[in-house]
């Protein structure tokens, strides 16, 4: 291990915020990574919803070995795959790191995801709150523009984590940020695919063997990933769903063992929902748990995978002094409640 990665290991530090529900979150200041987030059942008793590593050297060293599961970080400049590793900007190409085969990923290798934030502000009481900073250069990772990014988790008596985006940027630029935990209410150590899902989309974007949009809108009647109505998890999907708003509810899961139900909602017009992955055995997660690829679902609300290259797709470009402004909420609620509510 290289003494670069020795001290960034040793800058690593990890805030815990409990709100008056009882719910627990976890988060890392490196890549302002959610480490662990634990959600009060009927009973009262707390269950781990997302998958994590061990301690966090795995979260740095898991950028080293391969293809990063990005466990509960945040992603950026750019969420998801940018055809060939460019784009045009006001005329200009813009040339990026290719970090997936000819493609760019999540950002590059020195995205978001692995890289120290500092904390901009903290609050506690019912309903505490924690901000992460990180500035990000010109140039950096070639994006165009010194963009400052915050993130702010917050729990709600609601029994919400709600994450909240801002970015300004000196120059015109591509934006396009996501939260990037694997969610599994059966516990971290359970199997997704015993679970629920249901996705508030009508379409879904149709992608080449390198799934990277080639443009064209899916309708989903009669198609194998129609979640209209709730279906049991798949064991394998990496799909981004043309988001149809409701009241911006994008997506549910639901888990019978733990009575559980949650809710994704976002101001974002894609949801990109991923299970799958694998980590290397080289690292070591949560409690030892030996996870698998059907440990996890991602739900990664952002922009169109690769948008800055297709006409037809919502813009993800910030104009210089613009600010971008991203929402995603996730609810928990108790199954059986809800229906002694009904």
């Amino acid at each position: 291990m290289s003494i670069e990665i020795k001290n960034q290991i040793a800058s690593i530090q990890e805030f815990v915020l409990t709100s008056k529900t009882g719910m627990q979150l976890r988060v890392l200041n490196y890549g302002a990574t959610i480490s662990s987030l634990k959600v009060p059942l009927q009973n009262r008793s707390l269950v781990e919803v997302v998958l994590g590593f061990n301690s966090p050297g795995d979260y740095v060293n898991s950028f080293e070995f391969g293809h990063a599961p990005y466990f509960g970080a945040v992603v950026g400049r750019f969420a998801g795959r940018i055809r060939n590793a460019e784009f045009e900007l006001n005329g200009r190409i813009i040339q990026l790191d290719k970090n997936l085969g000819d493609h760019h990923l999540h950002g590059g290798t020195q995205g978001f995801s692995n890289k120290i934030w500092s904390v901009s502000s903290q609050t506690v009481g019912d309903e505490p709150s924690i901000t992460f900073a990180i500035t990000s250069p010109h140039m950096d990772q070639n994006y165009p523009g010194e963009l400052k990014v915050e993130v702010r988790y917050r729990l709600t008596l609601k029994g919400e984590l709600v994450i909240h985006y801002q970015a300004t940027s000196s120059e015109d630029t591509l934006v396009n940020l996501t939260q990037h935990s694997y969610f599994n209410l059966d516990g971290h150590q359970g199997d997704v695919t015993h679970q629920e899902l249901k996705i508030k989309a009508d379409k879904v974007l149709e992608t080449d063997e390198e799934n990277v949009p080639t443009g064209q809108r899916i309708s989903l009647e009669n198609h194998p990933c129609n979640f209209s109505k709730f279906k049991p998890v798949p064991s394998q999907i990496d799909d981004a769903f043309v988001l149809d708003f409701e009241n911006d509810l994008a997506a549910e899961l639901k888990s019978k063992k733990n009575d559980l139900h949650m809710k994704v909602y976002t101001n974002q017009p894609c949801l990109q929902v991923y299970v799958g992955g694998k980590i290397d055995s080289k690292l070591t997660s949560k409690g030892q748990i030996n996870y698998h690829k059907t440990s996890g679902i991602c739900f990664e609300t952002q922009a169109f995978p690769d948008a800055p290259n297709l006409d037809d797709f919502p813009s993800a470009i910030l104009k210089k002094d613009d600010v971008y402004q991203q929402h995603t909420k996730f609810q928990f609620m108790n199954l059986s409640s809800e229906h002694t509510k009904n």
